[in-house]
Formats: C-alpha cells, sequence, structure tokens
C-alpha cells in the first residue's frame, strides 16, 4: 500500500469514528435531558463512552448540545417520510408519519426545561427543525397528490397548521387516544376532493393498494 493510500483510509477511519462519537452524545444527552434539564454534561459524556476533550470538541457548551439534540431529533422523524413511502401506500404512510410526529411532540414536550434553560429564541428552536420537516411534509404530499388520494393543491404550511393541536396536547396525560383522534379527523380532511375518492377503502387506501396488501382490507 501506497503512504498516500494508508493516511486516506487512516483519515477516512477518524471521521468515521467521530462521527460516531457525536450520534452517540446526541443519544445519551436525549434521554438524560429527557430525564433532568440540569443533567451534569460530565455524566453525559462518561455514559457515552467519550472523553471530555471529546464532547467538548463537539459540543462546547449546553446550549449548543441541547439545539442539536433538538435539531438531530427532528431530522430523524423527517428522514422516516421517504422510508415509509418506500414500504406503504402513499396514504398510509402519511398516516404513519403523522403518528411519528406526534410521538415526536411528545419527546419534545419533555425537552422543553432544558430548551427553556439553554436559550429563551423560541423561534430560532422552531426554525432548526422547519427545513428537514418541510421536506418531509412536501414529500408525502406530493406523492399523495400523485396517487390522488388527498385533495391537490395543499401546501406544507397547510398541513402544519392543520395539526398544530398536537402541541397542545399534556405530554403527561393518557395523550395517544387523543392524538389519534385529531390526526384521524385531520386525515379526512386531507382526503376531501381527492381524484381518486371514489377510490378509497374503509380505511383510507386505494383499493389497488388494499388489495396487494391483502390482510389491511376492509379494517
Amino acid at each position: 500500500m501506497r503512504p498516500e493510500e494508508g493516511r486516506v483510509r487512516e483519515e477516512a477511519a477518524l471521521r468515521s469514528d467521530a462521527q460516531r462519537n457525536r450520534r452517540r452524545i446526541l443519544e445519551v444527552a436525549l434521554v438524560e435531558l429527557t430525564r433532568a434539564a440540569d443533567a451534569p454534561l460530565s455524566a453525559i459524556a462518561k455514559k457515552a463512552c467519550v472523553g471530555q476533550g471529546t464532547f467538548y470538541r463537539n459540543f462546547p457548551n449546553r446550549e449548543a448540545l441541547v439545539l442539536e439534540v433538538y435539531r438531530y431529533e427532528m431530522q430523524q422523524v423527517a428522514d422516516t417520510a421517504a422510508q415509509l413511502l418506500r414500504t406503504r401506500a402513499p396514504d398510509r404512510a402519511l398516516r404513519e408519519w403523522m403518528d411519528r410526529l406526534a410521538q415526536y411532540a411528545m419527546a419534545k414536550a419533555g425537552l422543553a426545561a432544558a430548551l427553556r434553560k439553554a436559550t429563551s429564541d423560541h423561534g430560532g428552536l422552531a426554525q432548526l427543525g422547519h427545513g428537514p420537516v418541510t421536506g418531509a411534509v412536501t414529500l408525502l404530499l406530493h406523492a399523495n397528490e400523485e396517487a390522488g388520494t388527498i385533495r391537490p393543491g395543499l401546501s406544507p404550511d397547510d398541513f402544519v397548521l392543520a395539526i398544530a393541536g398536537l402541541w397542545q396536547l399534556d405530554p403527561h396525560s393518557d395523550w395517544q387516544p387523543r392524538a389519534t383522534r385529531l390526526l384521524d379527523l385531520v386525515m379526512d380532511g386531507l382526503r376531501v376532493g381527492a381524484s381518486g375518492a371514489d377510490g378509497l377503502t374503509a380505511d383510507g387506501s386505494t383499493t389497488e393498494k388494499s388489495e396487494a396488501d391483502g390482510p389491511h382490507r376492509g379494517r
């Protein structure tokens, strides 16, 4: 192996290790900050199995860590949109993604104290996740318009306003049934005026997809 090839491989390995460390810190921080807003950074670093130097190279202070946890979680939720569309009919993918978003909304509520302690710039916090979530919603709405399973002409902003009630739910209550009812209502509204409305089954899937799914038909 030539020396330059060895250096390239070593650099790639270092970058891979750095990415794993960063991801591990974020995963541990989500759990610890949800449990206690003032969780010590040293404890987070220890549970993530990284040294203090590695931790502070990635996150120089508490605010940087909390904001990145928020951004990271929003990106994870957004990424599931494309994953669901690969294995579900568009309308089923949209409805399941809405459930994922509801679960995230409750997790975000658990981080509220940590977010407040880290920064008072709530507008900035909202913008951190705006890009990924807007992209996910755009993808889902477009796929459903193409399939004729929702009404045409809806924008991501329309959708976000329609589900805004999620953020009014109390995460400490029995929120799941209420969230399900709310999102079912939103989904029913999205279907009104859909070009393929005549081909919808009782569960909202298209007739063609329902026949392919078999066990889901007529649920």
